[in-house]
């Protein structure tokens, strides 16, 4: 036996896809194919449960290489190296954001992410805030009123020039984006207006040949809610917009494209995430080539190179058991980095209920820098390729994005929509429905509205300003004077709808911190009994469902009898007693049970939806809890009647 070879060829023949189908139908054992294996996703799309190799056929992702137009796998050549980043406030004090700027640039950043007050900004505030600091060594960023970028620019540009650098070598963004303010201030520009702005920067900084001044900040969207296909196709009409205003003013083509940078969010769809950017870059060059009139030029084609800064989402981060907001934010860094951005901010896992410590702000660095130092993360270009199910990811999100993005394109394009309202109202809808599939748990959220910590309490550790100043800076929010702005007013203009801003766990956080600030936290007995295996089962499902409101939940191995259970409820001085057993002995079990129980002060709940539940409402038991139930409304209602006691 030892002597003979394998031959994979002749000993492992191939299996046709129709084969490999009809096996698995033969082990569904009659369920449906579709319904059981292929998921329908949010975006719009089939996913199948397995790809081949003839499934790459004519996939429009595998033609080209790393760096090669039109960049779906990457813009970088023969490197996946990116910018490890971290922002820093810096509208209360230059030197105090300058000392803490040289103090992470020794702890692995690459890049700096500041954020100005525009009533401060000065030659002498970005001197002390850059001192000692060497520009061509760091990516430097900038947020500030679009109104005063021109002038940031303009100050940038005298900065380096007396500092001696090669303009060449300095890289960085100034982050203009009139229709951010627009989506969440409010604020009523004209597309005279957001036109004016654009290209009064990009004229500013036109020494400044590696800085990028347009920004398209679709990580608002992700922050709201928007699924992977809806930020996408809303980010390139973004773009697209900007592109078209500046070049209809006389920019040239290249030189729009090229100061065009993208800030995406990083949602927590792992696959999903990497096949985003991948097509993300594939379409912003197709967009770009459409301006190419009256040639396409190597200008460009250069200039048609997405450029990514990514940010890890605040959507799906949690204020109890934090830490796994460490596990969120890992696993969508890892999407960013195979996927190949250029800059990615990882969120401190404490954001949402304070202003980052430092040792959050260390924990996020150095998840980035473990990426790049231990899983080399860095070293390799776009994993990704060939692999039959994210090339399929990647077409499919490409083909559902564009197709929003004519449809945006047919309503007037994405300014006309932020104007009207347009924008705002679908990402409500989008927002309305996962917070929906979270109260159901369709969507879960480890912690929150899944597996909670039954002992965890948060109302102390929450901090006034939490989560205040990031690269949307949300730090002072001020009312520009309209005569130092030179906006003639607009600021302070709010006529048209916000974007909605939420996270997903808030409303099963609200509840929680409802019962922590009741007089007395409610008690949940389990009165487990009959079959072992289902009173085990229902009676952790319960515990679970329950303490995601903060109750105090008592688990039980079993009793004999109904009223052994009671007694030993009263004893614990239960609020809840819920009946946990198999469906067939609820017939008997919740009927005693209930005679004990109604006209008690306890609440008597009966877990699972068995085949009697109709016979037992009509004895009056009113209360179930099963995984068809909207968890959170459940919740909410048990509240109202256990906190007014």
């Amino acid at each position: 036996m030892a002597e003979e070879k394998l031959n994979l060829l002749a000993d492992f023949p191939a299996i046709s896809t129709k084969e490999w189908k009809e096996k698995i139908v033969t082990d569904l054992k009659g369920a449906d194919f579709d319904k059981k294996l292929v998921w329908r996703t949010p975006e719009g799309f089939n996913v199948q449960p397995f790809y081949r190799q003839e499934d790459l056929k004519g996939l429009k992702t595998t033609v080209s290489a790393p760096g090669q137009f039109p960049y779906v796998r990457g813009t970088k050549g023969n490197t996946n190296e990116w910018a490890v980043r971290q922002n820093i406030c810096a509208c209360e004090n230059s030197r105090k954001a300058n000392k803490k700027a040289l103090e992470i640039l020794n702890k692995g950043i690459t890049s700096l992410g500041f954020c100005l007050d525009s009533e401060k900004l000065n030659y002498r505030f970005i001197k002390n805030l850059l001192q000692d600091i060497d520009a061509r060594a760091v990516v430097l960023n900038f947020t500030v009123c679009a109104c005063k970028a021109p002038e940031l620019a303009g100050i940038l540009v005298r900065y380096f020039g007396r500092m001696g650098y090669d303009f060449k070598a300095v890289v960085g963004s100034i982050n203009v984006d009139p229709m951010k303010n627009m989506l969440l201030k409010g604020k009523d520009l004209t597309r005279e207006q957001v036109t004016e702005k654009l290209v009064a920067t990009v004229n500013a900084a036109k020494r400044l040949v590696n800085y990028r001044v347009v920004g398209v900040n679709s990580v608002i969207l992700n922050n709201s809610g928007a699924y992977c296909a809806q930020e996408l196709a809303y980010a390139l009409a973004w773009g697209a917009d900007y592109m078209t205003m500046m070049t209809e003013a006389g920019v040239p083509n290249y030189l729009a494209a090229r100061n065009i940078r993208f800030n995406m969010g990083i949602g927590g769809n792992y696959f999903m995430e990497i096949a985003k950017f991948r097509a993300a870059r594939m379409l912003w060059a197709k967009i770009v080539e459409a301006y190419k009139a009256p040639a396409f030029t190597a200008a460009l084609k250069e200039a048609a190179k997405m450029n990514v800064s990514a940010e890890t989402s605040r959507f799906n981060m949690t204020i109890f058991d934090a830490y796994v907001n460490l596990l969120r934010t890992q696993t969508e860094t890892m999407s960013a980095a195979i996927a190949g951005v250029d800059e990615i901010t990882v969120t401190p896992f404490d954001i949402t209920y304070e202003r980052p410590t430092d040792f959050a702000e260390r924990i996020a660095r150095n998840q980035q820098l473990l990426l790049k130092e231990e899983a080399h993360f860095d070293k390799v270009v776009d994993p990704a390729a060939g692999s039959y199910y994210l090339e399929n990811l990647t077409a499919s999100i490409a083909a559902e994005a564009w197709k929003q993005f004519l449809a945006i394109q047919e309503q007037g394009g994405m300014f006309e929509m932020v104007k009207a309202g347009k924008v705002q109202e679908a990402v409500a809808a989008n927002l309305k429905t996962r917070l929906g599939d979270v109260a159901k748990r369709k969507e879960v959220l480890l912690g929150s509205n899944q597996f909670p910590n039954f002992n965890e309490t948060a109302a102390k550790k929450i901090k006034p300003n939490a989560g205040a100043c990031s690269s949307i800076c949300t730090c002072k929010d001020k009312k520009q004077n309209a005569a130092s702005c030179g906006c003639g007013g607009a600021c302070e203009k709010t006529a048209i709808p916000t974007l909605p801003v939420a996270r997903a766990a808030e409303e099963f956080e609200q509840l929680r911190l409802e019962t922590e600030g009741a007089k007395r936290q409610p008690v949940a007995f389990m009165l487990t009994i009959g079959n072992l295996a289902m009173r085990i089962a229902r009676a952790q499902f319960s515990c679970n469902f329950l303490a995601c409101a903060g109750y105090k939940v008592i688990d039980n191995n079993g009793f004999k009898t109904v009223k052994e259970g009671i007694k030993a409820a009263r004893k614990a001085k239960a609020d809840i007693i819920v009946l946990c057993s198999s469906d067939d002995e609820y017939a008997t079990y919740a009927p005693e049970a209930w005679k004990e129980l109604q006209n008690a002060k306890e609440m008597f709940i009966v877990a699972g939806a068995p085949a009697c539940m109709e016979d037992l409402q009509k004895l009056g038991i009113q209360n179930f809890i099963h995984v068809r139930c909207n968890v959170l409304e459940t919740l909410k209602a048990l509240n109202a009647q256990l906190l007014k006691k």
